[in-house]
């Protein structure tokens, strides 16, 4: 079982944005040291608590500052990208890591962040799906012009002259491009139907609840029978919301405090009523009033002492059907030595118990 980290970034309104930033490298560097294996870095652009717009910048200033830990964006939102730019920034990206970079990638969006851009977020899928055509298309072109017209980009590329070296020429430091991961938040998600089919990882999200996540590697493995591929379960990743305790009260009362306090204020008041509420119930059936921290704590987050953390670790494995990867969504305590001490805990304690999870 791997240990990755999932930063979202995820912090309090009230906390300054550089503050932010200083807390999340911190974290990064104290992962990497702890023995992490990778990390994933969210993009928005009006969420207020996900104040992550460009998380290349991050990426690169931490891998400055690390030496193992693999880094990835979590997920760039292609919809909101002009794709030759992007392709640029990202293989540039690779290229300073020397290979220590993995793409995420995410096919919607929330509506707010396409209305900034002025387009039209009822286009959203459509454009991310042509974007990465195009960004995959530049990275695996040879030689000669570059063209593509589609319904949302027209590329005229020139072609490298062999005299002056001007021309379309770059490509990632990894070939024919870096490893992809597809991230999907909702059950039957048609992104992990094209990860099975291309290959891809899949990374489910943690707000999903445990039986709606064997769900998720039949889909994976239906798109990849269909393209005549086999899809391995070691490649994918599950996030949980996770914070671990010296004791079982000392977790929950901070747990309480930290992911309690982001659930009421930031994440709840936009899930009531929506698709997202809906799949954090174990049961159906169950009110959205009934979706409190409290069911969330118990349910479908990960908190406790080293040992009910593997136990609830444990249970999820055998729920999935078993998996390769375990992201730890990041957490942004008003004492941040709290948020160190879990990670601490998750990679020393709790990792040596599920080790034997493969």
């Amino acid at each position: 079982m791997r240990l990755g980290l999932f930063m979202m970034p995820l912090h309090p309104s009230y906390r300054p944005i550089a503050e932010c930033y200083d807390r999340d490298i911190d974290q990064l560097v104290l992962a990497d040291k702890l023995g992490f294996n990778e990390a994933w870095l969210g993009e928005h652009f009006t969420e207020k608590w996900e104040n992550a717009p460009a998380p290349d910048l991050l990426i690169a200033k931490a891998l400055a500052l690390t030496e193992n830990i693999v880094m990835g964006t979590g997920v760039t939102l292609l919809g909101m990208h002009e794709p030759v730019y992007l392709a640029h920034r990202l293989a540039t990206l690779d290229h300073l890591s020397h290979g220590r970079f993995q793409w995420g990638i995410g096919l919607g969006g929330i509506p707010t962040d396409m209305v900034l851009m002025g387009l039209d977020p009822s286009t959203a899928r459509d454009r991310a799906a042509e974007a990465l055509e195009v960004i995959l298309a530049l990275w695996s072109h040879e030689e000669g012009p570059f063209k593509f017209h589609g319904n949302f980009f027209n590329i005229d590329a020139p072609a490298l002259d062999p005299v002056t070296e001007r021309g379309l020429h770059m490509k990632p430091f990894q070939l024919p491009h870096p490893p992809i991961a597809l991230a999907a938040s909702t059950p039957n998600s048609n992104s992990l139907r094209i990860a099975g089919a291309r290959g891809w990882s899949a990374m489910s999200s943690s707000i999903l609840s445990s039986t709606l996540l064997p769900g998720h590697w039949d889909t994976v493995e239906e798109g990849a029978k269909k393209a005549g591929k086999k899809a391995n379960r070691s490649d994918w990743r599950i996030a949980r919301d996770i914070f671990v305790g010296p004791t079982p009260k000392i977790a929950r009362e901070r747990a309480r405090g930290t992911m309690g306090r982001n659930y009421n204020v930031h994440q709840l008041p936009s899930r009531v009523g929506t698709k997202q509420i809906q799949s954090c119930k174990l049961d159906p059936s169950m009110s959205d009033e009934a979706v409190d921290v409290d069911y969330m704590m118990e349910n479908v987050w990960i908190v406790g002492d080293p040992a009910e953390c593997e136990d609830k670790i444990r249970a999820l494995y055998d729920t999935t059907g078993g998996f390769g990867s375990l992201l730890s969504v990041t957490a942004d305590s008003d004492d941040p030595s709290w948020d160190h001490e879990s990670l601490r805990l998750l990679a020393e304690d709790v990792g040596p118990r599920i080790a034997d999870l493969t």
